[in-house]
């Protein structure tokens, strides 16, 4: 009954939320406990099975999230988000910007953990919507596609490289096959159905975003830093992470061992490190650069990190929800579903990874525990495009977006949305990520 007990669980959140009006971390913590139970955790291991499960998602991301926000907040106090907004509108015109957001995001997705990338520009993104007088939304669902499909697809992201790992198929060929499905899937997703969302939920596309992120200083254009070094000072973190990935796919084919400057690049390539480094680069660049005093620079940093306290908590909360799925045995409850099949490798995979990823929340996870069950069927068909295979296990781990992901509740409390909106934005988009991404990886099968 696994899976009776999960619905359930998610439909009592919904009715913690939106009818009896709960805080939203403690319906998350609530439904935790209780669907922890039902699964038959033991009583004594209920309470460090969700604080493992908050802990592992803030340990994850806190470091990240805090100086992400810090270094976000730099850029925009100091008016760079102004000046790249400004920027990007002239270049592409205000009836387009979405598509220089969503080349923004998908350059920046390549290189960041999805969480990251989200971090990064919501300022920026929020300066464009100023700017041009639309909602946050709709800049913000071009952003989250990009964000989503390079975390799902793309190599050096963790899932997508384990996955290549796993199932011994070229990181490099998995690249180039990921970036050929991930264009035009995000231009589905993210250009096309933004378009239709509005009509389903168009209470969604009246907000205005996250108080967290947002930033309401008037800026004269020759006031602020200029678009290139704006431009720089946020993809910082980028450049370091990106080129970090250089080397680890550069390293096997050269056939050199690790050295010292093998050591340190990937040492400042780590996110937490690349983001400490951005952070102080960007109080240069943004800040004493231009005169500003440390005293101001710091106030922008603290009231960054103070608007982020309850949005942490949500994102543990899902974190906590989802470790207690992983830890009452769902995922072996799936893995017996599928005993003895005769479908698809490619269709197989998504498939699995698609139901691991609705059930456990964390598309990492949902990638990570399927070729332990796709494997023995890959034994019997040797013609099988390895590539293809863990592309599809990538597309499957981004489906349906819902309230046992982390990266739902980012996504619902920094564009500022409610939970139905939620729903008809970022988890039916995510849906089309996953179900474009199986689309095309099948038709890719057809030509390779």
């Amino acid at each position: 009954m696994p899976l009776v007990i999960i619905a359930i669980g998610v439909l009592l959140l919904l009715i913690l939320i939106m009818k009896f009006k709960l805080n939203t971390f403690v319906s998350l913590i609530i439904v935790s406990f209780l669907v922890a139970l039902a699964l038959g955790i033991p009583v004594m291991d209920v309470v460090g099975s969700i604080e493992s499960g908050l802990g592992g998602t803030l340990g994850h991301i806190g470091i990240i999230f805090g100086l992400g926000a810090m270094l976000g907040r730099l850029i925009a106090d100091s008016g760079g988000a102004h000046r790249i907004a400004t920027t990007l509108i002239g270049k592409f015109g205000a009836k387009r910007v979405h598509w220089a957001v969503l080349f923004a995001s998908f350059i920046c997705g390549i290189a960041l953990f999805l969480e990251v990338t989200i971090v990064l520009l919501v300022p920026i993104i929020f300066s464009i919507a100023r700017e041009l007088k639309v909602s946050i939304v709709k800049l913000g669902l071009p952003m989250v596609t990009a964000a989503l499909a390079t975390h799902a697809f793309l190599p050096p992201h963790p899932g997508p490289t384990a996955v290549s790992a796993e199932y011994g198929a070229s990181v490099g060929m998995v690249l180039i096959y990921g970036i050929i499905v991930a264009i035009p899937t995000c231009i589905i997703a993210g250009i096309w159905y933004p378009k239709i969302a509005q009509k389903i939920v168009p209470t969604a596309f009246t907000r205005e975003g996250s108080e967290s992120f947002g930033v309401k200083k008037e800026f004269k254009l020759e006031e602020t830093p200029g678009f290139g070094i704006s431009v720089f000072t946020a993809l910082f973190p980028v450049i370091l992470m990106g080129f970090g990935a250089i080397v680890d796919m550069v390293q096997p084919a050269l056939g050199f061992g690790d050295n010292g400057l093998v050591i340190f690049i990937r040492f400042i390539a780590t996110s937490s490190t690349a983001m400490v480094l951005s952070v102080l680069f960007a109080l240069y660049t943004m800040g004493l650069r231009r005169k500003i005093p440390m005293k101001t620079l710091m106030a922008s940093c603290t009231s960054a990190v103070n608007a982020l306290g309850m949005l942490l908590l949500i994102i543990g909360g899902g974190g906590a929800l989802k470790q207690v799925l992983i830890d009452g045995g769902v995922g072996d409850y799936i893995a017996t579903l599928f005993e003895g099949t005769a479908m698809s490798p490619i269709l197989f995979a998504w498939t699995v990874a698609a139901l691991l990823r609705i059930c456990l929340g964390s598309g990492t996870v949902a990638t990570l525990a399927t070729p332990g069950l796709v494997i023995p069927l890959l034994a019997t068909m040797p013609d099988v495009n390895l590539a293809l295979v863990a592309l599809a296990t990538g597309a499957g781990s981004a489906i349906a977006s819902h309230v046992n992901d982390a990266g739902f509740w980012m996504v619902k409390e920094s564009l500022g949305m409610n939970l139905k909106e939620a729903f008809g934005t970022y988890t039916v988009l995510s849906t089309i990520v996953a179900v474009c991404g199986l689309v095309f990886t099948l038709i890719l099968d057809l030509f390779v």
